[in-house]
């Protein structure tokens, strides 16, 4: 199956050069661009595409904002493409809320253009990019910098998760793959993934992403702990 691709960027030689690198690619159809986070919108509205790739700094509308149109669309529009935010620092601020509004992660804007590739497949397939100790990182990082009591609503949602399902979400927002946390609790990692499933569908959470910073914020894990 054919991964639907637009690219939202205000530099059109940033446009020009991801899209011929994914166009390149057998199992990836760029099917639109746009210069702006309101066009972007609009564009993927449009087009329907399952992955759009979104600078965080534009005019019109930034990232962050055209992230969250598109992940909490007005009532009568179904469609909810993946949204994988582009940055050109390691760690950013609107980068960290977009997470917060749904994105399934971010990448560097100077990445590999491999890393790009793979970046767009995983997003499609419905999993958080890069590496759980990466977006673990990311988002201790700004636990560390904007300190708060644990809110009540986060708390009190951990108290819908089983014993087993609390330890898993611990482990993941610790930075721990599937692979390791199996490993750990010595279970099969398709039990594993079982279990990640459950806690993502009672908290109503999205990704692994969301899940990381549901951990943080929920009091479960804190900055430094990892």
């Amino acid at each position: 199956m054919t991964i639907r691709v637009i690219i939202v960027d205000d530099q059109a030689m940033v446009r020009a050069g991801f899209a011929a690198l994914l166009a390149a690619q057998s199992d990836i159809d760029v099917v639109g661009e746009a210069p702006d986070g309101r066009r972007g919108v609009e564009v993927s509205r449009t087009v329907h595409p399952d992955v759009v790739l979104m600078d965080v700094r534009m005019p019109e509308m930034d990232g962050l904002a055209a992230a969250r149109e598109l992940l909490s669309p007005p009532v009568g529009v179904v469609h909810r493409p993946k949204v994988l935010m582009l940055t050109t620092f390691d760690v950013d601020d609107y980068v960290y809320e977009a997470l917060r509004a749904g994105a399934s992660g971010f990448l560097l804007k100077d990445a590999p253009p491999a890393d790009l590739i793979s970046a767009v497949r995983i997003v499609a397939a419905g999993d958080a990019l890069l590496a759980p100790s990466v977006t673990r990182r990311l988002i201790a990082d700004f636990a560390r910098q904007r300190p708060t009591a644990p809110t009540g609503g986060p708390a009190l949602r951990l108290n819908a998760l089983t014993p087993r399902e609390t330890e898993v979400l611990e482990l993941i927002a610790r930075g721990l793959s599937n692979q390791e946390i199996a490993a750990r609790l010595v279970l099969a990692e398709q039990t594993v993934k079982t279990h990640i499933g459950r806690v993502l569908a009672k908290l109503g959470l999205r990704d692994r992403a969301q899940a990381v910073i549901f951990a943080y914020e929920s009091g479960l894990v804190a900055p430094g702990e990892a």
